[in-house]
């Protein structure tokens, strides 16, 4: 499949699909990643900036389809990251649950038969329809006592233990086509990757966030797409102020493309590890959701209530990026990075990390 080309991408045509809708443009995404991942490159192997592009791409032709295909991307770096090529298929489907909610967490327990996975993980997207995850749970000892770490594991989906629930909780305008619901295990049977701390540590945990910020990227550009169409071959009269709209919508494009060309040479040339990953990442992710924050803001000032109230693929759009976008952490994660600009500055060091 050519990730440059999804004109036959069933795409719903109201905000609110319908449950039919939505299960076939699921099926559909998730075939389209088992053929992507076999094409695609993994981060850090010399290709990352080619990888980035494509996502940007499925994003700016569909935010909602690249939401599907990402977390299978993601599953398939994270498990050859660990050294377990061994358990990918060309068969199954791929979904990674990390999320951390309020209220008791997600216990993995050690026996003598292997790890059990036991309580409730938020925000499952794709639980109804994916073969296999990758999870995140805290980890206890074999008495069922917390040990304060967490850990990653794979399951399998079939189990009769593994019990999401309805998605129809998810009440948002956006990326509902993208189910998504919290899901009960009750004994259900783990294998780990990597030891304790080992997801949250490993340099992919900050590749794979500047991967969803390239995701941003492309939903950003799906909008702003809007405005230069109509400052090119305005059908209705805009504000006289357009053009300047328009160039803020490219200072902000510009920006994120930059800041992700950048990083991802710094992935590629061994330069995004550690603190440093952690640095690159929140750089990018900062700057793709401020990106996205411009464009929403520039599109909707420069044309109106018309697109929101009469264009449908318009008023998707928005309502996907808005709701993606707010995986961005903002202000606490502003505070973050300039914590660790300090803390990375050699001891007396006079210049400026620029």
């Amino acid at each position: 499949m050519n990730v440059f080309d999804q004109s036959t991408l069933p795409i719903p045509r109201t905000p609110r699909p319908e449950q039919r809708e939505v299960e076939e443009f699921v099926r559909h995404g998730l075939n389209a990643a088992r053929d992507l991942s076999s094409g695609l490159p993994l981060p850090g192997q010399g290709r990352t900036r080619e990888l980035w592009a494509a996502l940007s791409a499925l994003a700016r032709r569909d935010l909602a389809f690249a939401r599907i295909i990402e977390p299978h991307l993601d599953a398939t770096a994270i498990i050859d990251q660990a050294g377990r090529s061994d358990l990918l298929t060309g068969s199954d489907t791929w979904a990674v649950w990390a999320a951390e909610g309020p209220g008791t967490p997600l216990t993995a327990t050690p026996s003598a038969d292997g790890w059990t996975l036991t309580g409730t993980k938020p925000w499952c997207s794709l639980a109804e329809f994916v073969s296999r995850a990758v999870i995140t749970a805290h980890v206890a000892d074999e008495t069922g006592e917390l040990t304060g770490h967490r850990r990653a594991f794979t399951i399998s989906t079939d189990h009769p233990g593994f019990l999401p629930e309805s998605s129809n909780a998810w009440v948002a305008q956006g990326l509902s086509d993208v189910p998504t619901a919290a899901a009960d295990f009750r004994g259900v049977p783990a294998e780990p990757l990597g030891g304790d701390e080992w997801y949250l540590t490993r340099p992919g945990f900050a590749w794979g966030g500047m991967g969803v910020a390239a995701i941003w990227r492309g939903g950003a550009q799906s909008v702003a797409d809007l405005l230069w169409q109509r400052c090119q071959h305005p059908r209705t009269p805009l504000d006289d102020t357009a053009h300047a709209h328009l160039g803020r919508v490219d200072l902000a494009l510009s920006a994120a493309s930059a800041v992700l060309d950048r990083a991802a040479s710094a992935v590629d040339h061994g330069e995004a590890t550690g603190e440093r990953g952690a640095l690159w990442a929140l750089r990018v992710r900062r700057t793709a959701a401020e990106a996205a924050d411009t464009v929403l803001r520039e599109v909707s000032r420069a044309t109106g209530p018309g697109p929101l109230t009469g264009d449908p693929a318009h008023i998707r759009r928005v309502n996907s990026l808005q709701v993606y976008v707010r995986q961005d952490h903002a202000e606490r994660d502003n505070r973050v990075l300039g914590e660790l600009l300090l803390a990375a500055a050699p001891a007396g060091a006079e210049g400026s990390p620029w």
